[in-house]
């Protein structure tokens, strides 16, 4: 596998030493002389990890040769994903050179602990490569095996019938009479962005979700994004990192937007989410440390339950207890043209229409296994997420498109919300401190 790691090569310069191969990592506390002295084993561990890394990345942007939009983001050497377009192997080779890696990275005998914590990341990532690789292949995983394989973390999947007494509570608090998700629709209705304010609504929201996040964590000075609406797409926002601290943020404005719908996307794609998560990463490791595995984002992988986590626990953490209601009534419905006098109610709704989002786990189970049709799929999307057909149409396209991905969100808020709220009262910092590591979802979860 190519091995060329500008900032290695540099060090090894230095040293005159020369590079172990991968399946022959240095043994634990070995010195590698040479004109410029000798490499400690600490500095022996980063060299052998730091080649593994190498070959990672070089793995995880061929699969993305083979299946668009795999690689989330990359901002690695230019030469790099050139040499992955020349070189495209077979999915039984990558599966084969996969398999290979884990076993040279189990082998490896860190004894520092950012190491072995490095050592971890790579192994749970480049394992979830090989899963996607085997499913790219044809092979059928169920709903918890796929989940579990791809982000490191298994789902439970509860009965529907569990979710029954939250669709009551929401029954009794929206009025009017008929089917509830039409009564819900048209409720929401009342919070509707209306297209031509659509603009000032949603960059008065980012504005504000960034003035709060940068009370607390230090961004890269040169930090930024564009904000653009798009359509046809199966998803309702999306954050396209671009390296360099930048991001293009895209918002699919095909169906409705309400008002705390722009507080969600921008907290979620931009502050303290997805935007300031990647410009984290990368000037802790990238830029400070030279660790090049974290200049590829796989986006199945066990990255992604800690990106969606966090960035969907990031709405609350900016906007805490009341805090995004009181701003939607005094900022944003002035801005919208909109009503506040039932502003505490619809975020009553919204509190309660949370708790349904597990079940969808359990529909998407069901339709991707094939028990379930297409059509009664919509239908259960209708009843237990409260969306109107259409939109109900959409997020099955996402289903279709990112199968178990959606574990991410729901569960990913939680798993992440009770580890941060494990690390102390100062909140912010446990969030920038899972935002700037290489913690997998399985640390996040306590011993039992």
């Amino acid at each position: 596998m190519r091995r060329l790691i500008p900032a290695l090569a540099l060090l090894l310069g230095a040293c005159a030493s020369t590079l172990p191969p991968a399946t022959q990592p240095e043994r634990p506390g070995v010195r590698i002389g040479g004109e410029g002295g000798p490499m400690s084993a600490g500095l022996v561990e980063q060299v052998t990890m730091s080649a593994l890394a190498r070959d990672y990345v070089g793995l995880i942007l061929e699969i993305g040769e083979h299946e668009p939009g795999y690689v989330d983001a990359y901002y690695g050497p230019a030469e790099w994903q050139a040499e992955a377009k020349a070189d495209k192997r077979a999915l039984p080779d990558l599966l084969a050179l996969a398999n290979r890696m884990v076993a040279d990275l189990e082998a490896a005998r860190p004894t520092e602990p950012e190491v072995i914590q490095r050592k971890a990341y790579l192994i749970a990532h480049t394992r979830a490569a090989a899963a996607r690789i085997r499913m790219l292949s044809g092979e059928k995983l169920g709903f918890a095996d796929e989940a579990e394989a791809l982000f490191g973390i298994r789902p439970e999947l509860r009965p529907l019938a569990s979710f029954d007494s939250i669709l009551a509570q929401i029954d009794a608090l929206v009025p009017g009479q008929g089917e509830l998700t039409d009564r819900v629709t048209a409720f929401k209705a009342q919070y509707q962005i209306p297209k031509d304010r659509l603009q000032v609504v949603m960059d008065t929201a980012i504005a504000e979700c960034r003035r709060r996040t940068v009370q607390h964590i230090a961004l890269p000075a040169n930090e930024r994004f564009t904000l653009s609406f798009v359509g046809d797409k199966p998803w309702s926002g999306y954050n396209y990192y671009l390296g360099d601290a930048a991001s293009r943020i895209e918002i699919n404005a095909d169906f409705p937007i309400y008002t705390e719908r722009a507080i969600d996307l921008g907290c979620h794609e931009g502050y303290p989410g997805h935007h300031v998560y990647n410009a984290l990463l990368e000037r802790t490791f990238v830029r400070e440390k030279g660790w090049v595995e974290m200049s590829v984002y796989p986006l199945f992988s066990p990255m992604s339950f800690v990106a969606e986590g966090s960035a969907n626990y990031g709405i609350d953490l900016a906007f805490p207890g009341d805090e995004a209601t009181a701003f939607e009534r005094d900022v944003l419905f002035p801005l919208a043209g909109l009503d506040p006098s039932t502003v505490e109610a619809k975020a009553e709704l919204m509190a309660l229409t949370r708790q349904l989002a597990r079940a969808e786990y359990t529909i998407a189970d069901d339709y991707l296994a094939g028990r379930v049709g297409r059509e009664e799929t919509i239908a259960r999307l209708v009843k237990y997420t409260l969306a109107e057909p259409d939109k109900a149409a959409q997020r099955l396209r996402f289903i279709d498109t990112y199968r178990s991905y959606i574990i991410n969100y729901g569960l990913g808020r939680d798993v992440v919300q009770a580890w941060v709220e494990q690390q102390g009262p100062d909140r912010w910092q446990g969030i920038e401190t899972l935002l700037s590591s290489q913690i997998l979802p399985v640390d996040l979860i306590p011993e039992a």
